[in-house]
């Protein structure tokens, strides 16, 4: 038999658990922007932006073709969007990135250089790939110098976790290749210790990675994490 206190307090506990937010691995930082750069940003938007709201996507519909599809988690600036669009217009590439700032900083190079192979979600990663990402759909995934979260107490925010990687395996296809750089060591181990983990993937070792990395442009981090004298670590790895 229940009673109405039992009642009372799996009531309160629903209320608790439903206000309970899932662990980010970033700190989403918006800033107002000017009106000429709202106009920018919703100008851009509008032809390059992706919803989730939308759903699993169809690449043959956002892209009116069949082309290798390249995801880019945590795109920044754009550098590398931008550059490995421009390099190889036969495949499609699909970036997600929580700052505003970044994606305006994307949509004000696209607006004078514009490209029909690139589109962007402004979303945490993990809802776009539950969402939006068909099984078994992408050619590669890049994830250049994500937040290294140095402090042991924060390191459950880090983006490469095992629940992240069975997800990633998921959307990637048979001999997809999964790409991630960072110039922290401690993070680099911990996400060889993560991919171990998952039987899946398989370390990609030079000279067979030598092609993929020869394809990286340096980013501002990479640039900073230089300047302040660390290693950069380039890790890839395919699905068996």
């Amino acid at each position: 038999m229940i009673t109405i206190r039992q009642v009372h307090l799996n009531s309160n506990f629903k209320t608790h658990m439903n206000k309970i937010k899932p662990i980010r691995s970033f700190v989403k930082r918006q800033r107002r922007l000017s009106p000429n750069k709202q106009k920018t940003f919703y100008e851009g938007w509008a032809l390059y932006g992706l919803d989730i709201v939308s759903g699993e996507i169809s690449t043959k519909k956002i892209f009116k073709r069949n082309a290798p599809l390249v995801l880019e988690i945590g795109f920044g600036m754009g550098i590398t969007l931008l550059n490995s669009a421009k390099k190889y217009p036969k495949q499609d590439f699909i970036g997600i990135e929580v700052h505003q700032p970044g994606i305006l900083t994307l949509l004000t190079q696209l607006k004078t250089q514009p490209l029909d192979n690139i589109r962007i979600y402004n979303e945490d990663a993990v809802i776009v790939l539950e969402q939006c990402i068909p099984d078994n759909s992408l050619e590669k995934v890049l994830i250049f110098f994500p937040d290294p979260w140095q402090k042991n107490r924060h390191h459950k925010r880090r983006l490469i976790q095992p629940k992240f990687i069975a997800l990633l395996q998921k959307k990637l296809k048979s001999k997809g290749i999964l790409h991630v750089a960072t110039d922290w060591e401690d993070y680099a181990n911990h996400i060889i210790a993560v991919l171990k983990t998952n039987p899946a993937f398989i370390v990609l070792e030079p000279p067979k990675s030598l092609p993929f990395l020869a394809d990286r442009i340096s980013t501002k981090f990479e640039q900073r994490g230089k300047k302040q004298g660390h290693k950069i670590f380039d890790l890839l790895f395919t699905t068996n």
